[in-house]
């Protein structure tokens, strides 16, 4: 009966942070696509950069909501395939989180350093 009962608190709680993962994601998106434009409209290409920044910020904040709710997926007497699943689950969003965080970096250097990813001069 215990063991029922937290299963069920478990899945809840995992529907609930999943919720807020795909919140996350797509609050950046759209903060990202607003942005964009508005990039666009002014010809900035500095600007493209700080949206691929923002961006990717959101997107690592959203896998590690992810990646928490698949970790309490498992959380409650897993099964040896549910812990295979669940170790290439986080395989592959360790993996993207990496190069994600990689690719911020490279863009906030790129800012700091005054030109864009492209290596084009910013707009005069």
């Amino acid at each position: 009966m215990s063991e029922e009962l937290l299963r069920e608190g478990v899945a809840w709680l995992v529907r609930i942070i999943e919720a807020a993962g795909a919140v996350v994601i797509g609050a950046g998106a759209l903060t990202a696509f607003g942005l964009f434009l508005v990039a666009v409209v002014r010809r900035d290409t500095t600007g493209f950069v700080r949206v691929r920044l923002l961006l990717g910020r959101f997107l690592a904040l959203g896998l590690e909501f992810q990646l928490a709710s698949d970790v309490l997926t498992t959380a409650v007497a897993p099964t040896f395939e549910e812990i295979g699943k669940l170790a290439a689950i986080a395989a592959i969003r360790t993996g993207l989180n990496y190069f994600l965080a990689r690719e911020i970096k490279a863009e906030r250097l790129e800012l700091e350093q005054g030109g864009t990813a492209s290596g084009s001069a910013p707009p005069p």
